[in-house]
């Protein structure tokens, strides 16, 4: 029997999160463990969990201070390979899966296998937006060849990269390639974390396989929205994409992601002190690379 760990990461959104737990708990092929790691929240996350926690129908892994997104999943993901699970199946705190997600992503797997004979590093669903449109934030990036399964009339597309918002990964990937980066804290750590393992197989997305990001706007990265109220996770942002280019992909990359940088930042009429900030950013990612953990019992 295949077993599947959820991971739920969350900070300070109590009732989302309450959300997240019920339509986990809900699904037609319920997870065998559903583990929430909370990055030392201060509101009432922990009088939310407390029933669950009671009745045995989740696992609260409380860390003594905020991770962020990528140390968070780093820890839950650890935890989950600890258990035994076969997939761990990880998503934000503002996550609502359908009912099928999970079910729809393992058949999504078997699918690929059973067609391409080999097995996909990652399945992840469609992500959508409150109002029912496609989720900005959470496109994954497709393969050449995405279509070879919907020629073969499999609700299935190859991709090679996606977000941490509903994506399934095999207990394989986690013994070849590690754990996502902790020290991204926040942005880049999903794009690193499934372009790494990408390197062994192509991802699916499975379009019968359907989530809700309930974000507050439904916004993608633009370097040309920075302002002073979100440039803290911009700088998270550009020093690790910057650090990935130069030390994954090569100079040139590095370059092209920095001319990227400075002409939408340009565009969207940036402060000169926020561009200034940015360029520091950008910098500090010349010398930021770190590598890859693996859980203990991997050693």
């Amino acid at each position: 029997m295949t077993s599947v760990a959820a991971v739920i990461v969350t900070y300070n959104r109590a009732a989302k999160l309450a959300q997240v737990v019920k339509h986990v708990l809900a699904q037609t092929q319920r997870p065998d463990w559903v583990i929430v790691v909370d990055n030392a929240s201060t509101d009432n996350t922990a009088e939310t969990l407390r029933p669950y926690e009671a009745d045995g129908s989740l696992t609260v892994l409380r860390l003594a201070e905020n991770t962020g997104g990528a140390g968070g999943f780093s820890a839950g993901m650890t935890k989950a390979y600890e258990l035994g699970a076969d997939f761990v199946w990880i998503m934000d705190d503002d996550c609502y899966p359908d009912a099928n997600a999970l079910e729809e992503l393992l058949k999504g797997l078997e699918t690929t296998e059973r067609e391409l004979d080999f097995k996909p590093s990652f399945a992840c669903s469609v992500v959508t937006w409150t109002d029912g449109n496609i989720c900005e934030m959470n496109n994954p990036g497709t393969t050449w060849d995405w279509g070879r399964l919907l020629a073969r009339g499999h609700q299935v597309v190859l991709v090679n990269h996606c977000s941490f918002v509903s994506v399934l990964i095999p207990r394989w990937a986690i013994t070849r390639f590690g754990l996502p980066l902790k020290e991204y804290f926040i942005w880049f750590d999903d794009m690193e974390y499934t372009l790494r393992i990408a390197g062994a197989a192509p991802g699916v997305q499975v379009l019968s396989s359907t989530v809700v990001h309930d974000l507050g706007a439904n916004l993608g990265v633009n370097f040309g929205q920075i302002e002073s109220g979100n440039m803290w996770k911009y700088e998270y942002g550009i020093r690790n994409e910057a650090s990935y280019r130069l030390h994954h992909e090569g100079f040139i990359a590095f370059v092209a992601f920095a001319r990227r940088l400075v002409k939408m930042m340009a565009e969207g009429h940036v402060s000169r002190s926020l561009r200034i900030r940015a360029i520091r950013a950008l910098l500090r990612g010349v010398k930021f690379d770190p590598r890859p953990e693996f859980p203990r019992s991997v050693l």
